[in-house]
């Protein structure tokens, strides 16, 4: 990909705030989490939206932690509404009430993802760390559906729950959901510290995809069923993000800019920061952004394998972390020196049986205003 090719991020990713009455163990945010006092004002999100827009973006995903932790967020949505992108909010749903989303639905949200751990309490709460998440949840799906807003059921999967996947799959049916993600946990922040307790074996991973298939043919044409399997059992590497800094810009608490949610372990790298940085200075001209996009950067058999442009080289951030250099084949390559080393590790963990679970930090009360 040379300079003249580069065009705007279609979407962009705030993480509004790493608050969260959860504590889930596969959370994907940084073990160092972002205070309060450290976030962005409303002011300062405000204008984000508004470079987001004149730069030709088309949606916002309202992300965290737990967006609804911040009392902005309708001021947030409504000002999205107002300069034309399509706001997707992401939510674990537990605070989220009738007034709430009257509030937020008046203001202009388009679209809400709602996570599950399980539908069974006594599985999900030891994986989120919050009592009675799912019975806040399921309330939350009704609301969302009533409201009339478009819904997206996210069943994020590991060892201790992925039996649950069919009676997940039969619950969104019942519920008319029209887009479901069955997605495996990928291993990055929180999610990687707990890797050994959480990674499912393959025998869990082949009866799964034998269950999408068949649940893909039952209900097509009236649920679509996205399904992402551990990296760690893949042979090839996916297009992290569609490829490092090609579709997407995430913005984390503080206002720093990444190419991916994951992207600030890259420690070598000098990310900007809002409002020092603008949008389109970090993304046509930071050099982190620069660093792995396109295909210039790839070593050997990367920059002559015949999927480089599919794949763009797999995931940095995981090549830093099980290979120890972000600048070598991401190792779920099958070309990879450490591909074998990888499924190995994967399949020595899976067999662990009940490892103890390391809860996110930084959880705070739930209130019922």
């Amino acid at each position: 990909m040379t300079d003249t090719a580069l065009t705007p991020p279609l979407a962009v990713l705030l993480e509004l705030t790493h608050r969260c009455p959860l504590r889930c163990a596969y959370c994907s945010n940084p073990l160092a989490l972002t205070p309060a006092s450290a976030e962005l004002s409303t002011a300062e999100w405000c204008a984000i939206l508004d470079e987001a827009a004149e730069m030709g973006m088309l949606q916002v995903h309202f992300s965290g932690g737990e967006p609804m932790a911040r009392a902005d967020l309708p001021e947030l949505v409504a000002h999205a509404s107002r300069v034309g992108l399509y706001s997707n909010l992401i939510t674990s749903g537990v605070l989220l009430n009738e007034a709430k989303l009257a509030v937020l639905a008046e203001a202009g949200l388009n679209h809400v993802q709602l996570s599950f751990q399980g539908l069974d309490e006594a599985v999900a709460e030891p994986l989120s760390g919050f009592k009675g998440g799912v019975a806040k949840k399921q309330a939350a799906l009704d609301l969302v559906q009533a409201a009339g807003l478009a819904l997206t059921l996210n069943f994020v999967i590991t060892r201790q729950n992925a039996h649950e996947l069919d009676a997940m799959l039969s619950y969104a049916e019942e519920h008319g959901i029209a887009r479901v993600e069955v997605a495996n946990t990928q291993y990055y922040g929180w999610g990687l510290q707990n890797r050994a307790a959480l990674i499912p074996s393959e025998a869990q991973l082949d009866a799964m995809t034998a269950l999408v298939t068949d649940w893909r043919e039952r209900v097509k044409g009236r649920m679509v069923i996205d399904y992402v399997i551990p990296d760690y059992y893949a042979r090839r590497p996916k297009a992290c993000m569609g490829g490092w800094a090609q579709r997407f810009l995430n913005v984390m608490p503080d206002g720093t800019l990444l190419p991916c949610h994951a992207a600030q372990t890259l420690t070598h790298l000098d990310f900007p920061r809002f409002p020092a940085s603008t949008l389109n200075a970090a993304w046509f001209d930071s050099p982190a952004f620069a660093a792995y996009r396109g295909t210039a950067w790839m070593p050997e058999p990367c920059s002559g394998c015949d999927n480089k442009e599919k794949d763009w080289g797999g995931c940095r951030c995981q090549a830093l972390a099980l290979a120890g250099d972000a600048n070598t084949l991401d190792p779920v390559c099958e070309h990879s020196p450490k591909h074998e080393h990888v499924v190995t590790l994967a399949r020595r963990e899976a067999q662990l049986g009940d490892v103890p679970l390391q809860l996110r930090r930084f959880s705070y009360a739930v209130t019922e205003e």
